[in-house]
């Protein structure tokens, strides 16, 4: 065990403070997001050092790049939104949930299937009476959803800002300031770790979802509707550790409940399968990156959960990961 002076001592109460407070004050979006345009950057900048680009240009293209896509894919995802808001797009939504209910209704007991809208013009009356009554709360969460989409474009901004900052400088900093930069690299580190391992667990996940839809079902003569969406739920939803796989599992076996109960259960089945592998898969890449099984990461995330929500959940991997990285820097464990 290394020896500890009083900089690192106060540059751990500051981290944790911060850590804290990050969850506190509902700014792990804008962290995660931050931390994902500092790291993309620097990966850019270093495969174009390869080609003889100045690391700093490298950084100016990739920043050019980035904000490019992210704009590209905030323009595209208004104009679909608004796309999805027309009248047909809606009754097409409406007609494919009393489709859902129908179905349902055949194998529900007579009591709970009396409780399901059957026709169009009811989820129409349904739909109407929800918004009329929650009203309050749909204008509350849609201040939310703004409000987070604010924090994520300043993360962004935040993160492609810093990503331009010289690491040579650190050398002539005082010590707390060192001491603080050693803290953030290492939190930096482990968010590497567990972000772009997660990426790969979404997508062999996403690759065994898609082969379920596209190959083995249509081997049996069944052909799901919204295959593509399914699929890119599935991807999105699968960066988020344990909870982005129960997103994904209700969408495919809903759309498959559309079809009969027996596609339902085969794929709830199927994917039943896919989710224990995951098991095995998260505890060989994260784990195997962070040295931690899946269990440990399992309790963190159970007990962030507990004490911030969802947040706390999502956050609890990479928190957990940076413990364990200033631990064993210490070797204390």
């Amino acid at each position: 065990m290394t020896k500890l002076d009083r900089y690192d001592v106060a540059s751990w109460l500051m981290a944790a403070v911060a850590l804290f407070a990050v969850l506190k004050l509902g700014l792990l979006a804008a962290l995660l997001a931050g931390l994902l345009v500092y790291e993309l950057v620097h990966m850019l900048a270093s495969s174009h050092a390869r080609f003889g680009v100045n690391h700093r240009m490298g950084k100016a293209v990739a920043v050019a790049i980035l904000s490019a896509i992210i704009v590209a894919g905030l323009t595209f995802g208004v104009i679909g939104l608004i796309a999805s808001m027309t009248t047909n797009n809606l009754v097409a939504l409406l007609r494919k949930m009393a489709d859902v209910a129908e179905t349902a209704r055949l194998h529900l007991p007579t009591g709970v299937a009396d409780y399901l809208p059957s026709t169009v013009e009811e989820w129409e009356a349904m739909t109407s009476r929800q918004l009329r009554g929650h009203a309050t709360e749909l204008r509350g969460a849609g201040e939310h959803v703004a409000r987070i989409l604010i924090y994520i474009l300043i993360g962004l901004v935040i993160g492609a800002l810093t990503a331009f900052h010289d690491p040579a400088q650190a050398e002539h900093r005082r010590p707390l300031a060192r001491a603080l930069g050693d803290r953030a690299a290492m939190f930096r580190l482990s968010f590497r770790k567990v972000v772009f391992a997660q990426i790969r667990i979404s997508a062999l996940n996403t690759s065994l979802t898609a082969a379920y839809l596209y190959l083995v079902l249509p081997s049996f003569g069944v052909n799901l509707p919204l295959k593509q969406t399914m699929v890119a739920v599935t991807f999105v939803a699968g960066l988020l550790p344990v909870i982005g796989n129960l997103i994904s599992n209700t969408v495919i076996v809903m759309v498959s409940l559309s079809v009969s109960a027996y596609v339902a259960a085969a794929s709830l089945l199927y994917l039943v399968c896919i989710h224990k592998l995951e098991y095995f898969v998260n505890a060989r890449i994260i784990g195997g990156r962070i040295n931690a099984r899946a269990w440990e990461i399992l309790i963190a995330m159970l007990v962030m959960d507990a004490w911030f929500g969802v947040a706390g959940a999502i956050a609890a991997p990479v928190f957990y990961a940076y413990v364990k990285e200033e631990l064993q820097a210490r070797r204390v464990i």
